[in-house]
């Protein structure tokens, strides 16, 4: 069995959208591109070494998909030396209806996400991490293939962009693993899937 790891950098509002640069998305109207490089510290860096640092293969929505390929084959021998080897050594899964090649090594397309997903949760194999990808990490949520969530979530408001939970979430608890606090405020935490909701009266006997 497979678990399906989302991994997301997130506002205090829970925006995930373009934390890595102005690049990631240049035509969608969202102005705050690249805020997370301010508030990064070692940290950060240790938290996600960890999320990087056991087996996994990446999942991907085709616009994150396209913003990886452009960067991390060549990003080998520069400052995330590391991440770039294990990202272009891994199989990364892409959810795509178009018939576009995927020209990154090691690139295998998802036609169908969801049912795709739920047969690769069946096979021995490494764990399946998401990074970006709001409308696929949407989708996963809705039809409750998500196992565990690592948030890293930045002291920051940003307002109006794509964010990492909405309306059509399957209803799930999970329990909280592992937390830490950054000196710039950073709070990363991981989340395990732990059955279903329970509901209470606060005070009650």
């Amino acid at each position: 069995m497979r678990n399906v790891i989302v991994g997301a950098m997130v506002s205090m509002d829970g925006v995930m959208q373009a934390p890595g640069g102005p690049e990631e998305d240049p035509t969608g109207g969202f102005k705050f591109g690249g805020w997370v490089a301010p508030l990064g510290d070692p940290v950060f860096g240790e938290e996600l070494g960890k999320l990087f640092g056991e087996p996994f293969d990446l999942l991907l929505g085709r616009r994150t998909y396209d913003i990886f390929a452009a960067y991390w084959p060549y990003a080998e021998g520069g400052p995330s030396d590391d991440i770039a080897k294990t990202f272009n050594r891994i199989t990364k899964y892409v959810a795509t209806r178009k018939g576009v090649d995927l020209t990154w090594k090691g690139s295998a397309a998802l036609r169908d996400a969801t049912k795709d997903v739920a047969k690769l949760k069946q096979e021995d194999g490494p764990a399946l991490v998401t990074q970006g990808s709001t409308e696929l990490v949407h989708s996963l949520l809705a039809a409750g293939l998500v196992d565990e969530i690592r948030t890293f979530t930045f002291p920051v408001l940003l307002g109006k962009g794509k964010r990492l939970f909405d309306e059509s979430s399957q209803p799930r608890a999970f329990k909280l693993t592992h937390s830490a606090v950054s000196p710039s405020g950073l709070i990363a935490a991981t989340y395990l899937r732990a059955g279903e909701v329970e509901t209470a009266t606060v005070g009650g006997v």
